[in-house]
């Protein structure tokens, strides 16, 4: 059965559609429990369920997922009806949670809408009653208890269970400011605040399910069951769950796909915006990566599986932003903080208006009670607490949807003071596929022989590199036909190039730092080098011993974004900087084509850190890269960004943001959203803390009601929930078309 307490004390919508395993293992001889629990939606529930468990002996840690309404117990030896039984003692039910399953949604207890609307005609009846002074004075009595009985009694169980476990939650001090008005006389009011309270609870509940399920109604988007082909050649449909890897999967035009993998039969055209955020269709062939949600917007095609269900792009994708949900902006970690102590002191304020008013002004002790249980129900910081994390949510959801993987709200939120972005060059403001363009040998005498062999030994080398530059060689040796040369003790020097051992003897294939190891070179080569680096391209230099023997110039096409994606974040007043490994000539071309403010080139892995270490000093720094050959640079900016993150488990882990369709305008994109995030936190906490200060003032002189305290503090709520959730539909577009490379456009490489 599911529960209704939330942050407001109660209206959680219920939702069943799990989230995706946690891949992190348990420390050995620690198991690990998932449970779900549909009454923790806030950091009350998380205060009374960590008092309740964490004195349990074998208890290692507890991870609390308030968005998902996930607990992960981590213990030893620890009986999980022990665990159940503490967790039942708050008031709060636990079910074992089963990622893989999807179930229908269970039922829950909130209270039907028809209960409310007659608790509030009785309610409304011992308030006129009262007001008119109708019948005897037990009939207003009779109705208000009747209305509470209706609506009330959750509430109240809820609140003295708070109180036995000294939380100081808005069911608690619900609780005791109706059981208050009861004693002193006031039984209609106390009837009409509880009435109100569910009310707006339940109109609260259905605007934070907006927020909670953004993420998790993108697992709709990968069906159910899919077509498989079976050893007689026929199809049968699978759930998506029991379908093993490297099975064929048949999809018709107008499908989804439910898991990823590879095209083996077919061009079909894909739409993957559920992944990237890009609704153009895809063209596929034979060999090409598709992926779990996307739409077939073409012929029919088969496809092998790569993945399980449980592991496909969408469903990591799913499984990283609520972990990012899951995790505590700064704001929210102060708000936590601040919290903890507002609600104690606000409750002894009311104390001590309760006990001293009537001395100190001459009120009547019923009077002085009155407003002390009026700042009671004002006291609670429930706008304030729910403001960040509702805003942070429904953020990282409209990042999702436009193609960003953010991995926490302390990135969201943070990223509005990045005042430098500092970019990688190959595959991240180029297309990061270069191509060679030419060769030449270094002796002009060369027979027809010396060049094959020259173009053989390249070959060879570069087949044992995996830098992108050695690829483009090696491709261009097998369009042309010609065989590799058989290598051994292999080297690869990062920054630098590749060596090996040929023949006896020491050969080489790298940048022109590699060639000053091995090789003097002479004036006239000097000058041939800086000619030829001078256009723009990637010169490699193949060596045998002392002597080079080869340059082959290489060339990668500037992206078709990177230049709008520079003068979008110009606008928004970023300094941009180029860090590359290329030669300062190739990489000062590139900065120009693309209009970066500073460009850097010949900068090791190690360099590239230390430049960003000194731009931290000047202020907050994001480093975009591939999200592994520029780890360590990534790893120490403040935000890391990778390029090229669609299907890559490496860049999703690495980088504080993954942009998964390669495109440099969501950087743009995401700065405006975490700018608009941060502005819409500052309007919650000020509508909150103002909405108190009012009625506090108000309550103190004896103009407030306990129906205005219930309006101040659940309108409170209402007003920054509504206000957090506009940023679903922020999502900044980054531009319709992704335009290929223009030919004849200038030419950069790496």
């Amino acid at each position: 059965m599911a529960e209704r307490s939330c942050c407001s004390g109660g209206g959680c919508t219920t939702d069943t559609t799990p989230a995706p395993p946690r891949p992190n293992a348990p420390p050995p001889g620690v198991n690990s429990l998932r449970l779900r629990i549909e009454a923790m939606c806030c950091p009350t529930e998380e205060t009374l369920l960590r008092r309740a468990l964490e004195d349990v002996p074998g208890i290692e840690r507890l991870d609390f997922d308030l968005i998902g309404r996930v607990l992960t117990v981590q213990h030893r030896g620890v009986e999980e009806d022990t665990i159940r039984r503490r967790i039942a003692a708050t008031g709060m039910t636990a079910e074992r949670d089963d990622p893989t399953q999807r179930t229908a949604p269970a039922a829950n207890d909130e209270e039907p809408w028809w209960k409310i609307g007659t608790a509030a005609l009785v309610a409304l009846a011992a308030e006129t009653s009262d007001w008119m002074g109708l019948g005897e004075p037990w009939l207003a009595a009779v109705l208000a208890l009747a209305a509470i009985a209706l609506v009330g009694l959750p509430t109240w169980k809820k609140g003295f269970i708070a109180l036995r476990h000294r939380t100081l939650n808005i069911n608690a001090l619900m609780s005791v400011a109706v059981t208050g008005a009861l004693l002193i006389g006031h039984w209609a009011e106390a009837a009409m605040v509880l009435v109100l309270f569910t009310l707006a609870e339940r109109i609260e509940a259905r605007s934070l399910g907006r927020a909670r399920n953004a993420i998790r109604d993108l697992l709709d988007l990968a069906p159910e069951n899919a077509s498989v082909l079976q050893a007689d050649g026929g199809f049968r449909t699978l759930p998506a769950s029991e379908i093993a890897k490297g099975s064929l999967i048949r999809v018709r035009p107008g499908e989804r796909l439910a898991l990823d993998g590879d095209v083996a039969e077919g061009h079909p055209a894909l739409d993957e915006s559920p992944i990237t955020g890009e609704s153009l269709p895809v063209d596929k062939t034979p060999g090409d990566a598709v992926y779990a949600g996307s739409v077939n917007q073409g012929s029919e095609f088969l496809y092998r599986t790569s993945r399980p269900a449980a592991d496909t792009t969408l469903a990591r994708i799913i499984h990283t932003v609520e972990q990012a949900q899951a995790s505590r902006a700064p704001t929210q970690r102060f708000i936590d903080r601040f919290a903890a102590v507002y609600t104690p002191a606000v409750f002894a304020v009311a104390l001590l208006v309760g006990l001293t008013w009537p001395w100190l002004f001459g009120v009547s002790w019923l009077e002085g009670t009155y407003r002390a249980l009026v700042l009671l129900v004002i006291a609670c910081p429930c706008a304030l607490v729910i403001s960040t994390p509702v805003t942070v949510v429904s953020g990282l959801a409209a990042a999702a949807r436009t193609g960003m993987l953010i991995k926490g709200g302390n990135v969201l939120e943070q990223g509005y003071r990045l005042k430098t972005l500092a970019f990688d060059k190959t595959g991240t403001l180029t297309q990061g596929r270069p191509s060679q363009r030419r060769w030449q040998p270094l002796d002009g005498s060369l027979d027809a022989a010396g060049r094959a062999r020259h173009r053989a030994l390249a070959a060879g080398l570069a087949d044992r590199s995996s830098h992108p530059v050695s690829a483009a060689l090696a491709r261009a040796a097998e369009a042309e036909g010609i065989e590799p040369l058989t290598v051994h003790d292999v080297q690869e020097l990062p920054g630098r190039g590749v060596t090996a051992r040929y023949e006896g003897g020491i050969v080489w294939l790298g940048n022109r730092r590699l060639m000053e190891a091995y090789a003097a070179p002479n004036e006239a080569l000097r000058q041939h080098l800086e000619e030829q680096a001078s256009r723009g391209e990637t010169l490699v230099i193949l060596g045998e011993g002392e002597r080079p023997l080869a340059l082959f110039a290489v060339g990668d096409p500037l992206r078709s974004e990177s230049r709008e994606a520079i003068e979008a974040l110009h606008a928004l007043g970023v300094t941009t900087l180029m860090l590359s490994g290329d030669t300062p000539a190739n990489v000062a071309a590139v900065a120009e084509q693309a209009g970066i403010d500073e460009a850097h080139g010949a900068l090791l892995p190690e360099d590239k850190l230390r430049m960003i270490e000194a731009r931290a000093q000047q202020g907050p720094v994001g480093m975009v890269g591939d999200g592994i050959n520029d780890a360590p640079a990534l790893a120490r900016a403040d935000i890391g960004f990778a390029m090229g993150a669609l299907g890559s488990d490496a860049a999703i882990e690495t980088a504080d943001v993954a942009l998964m369709d390669d495109d440099p305008r969501r950087l743009a994109a995401f700065l405006r959203l975490s700018r608009a995030t941060r502005t819409v936190l500052v309007q919650n906490i000020v509508l909150a803390l103002g909405i108190k200060a009012v009625f506090m003032a108000l309550a103190f002189t004896g103009h407030a009601t306990l129906w205005m305290a219930v309006f101040a503090d659940m309108g409170a709520s209402l007003l920054v929930v509504a206000n957090g959730l506009r940023l679903l539909s922020s999502g900044v577009p980054t531009g319709a078309v992704r335009a290929s490379a223009v030919p004849g456009a200038p030419v950069t490489a790496r």
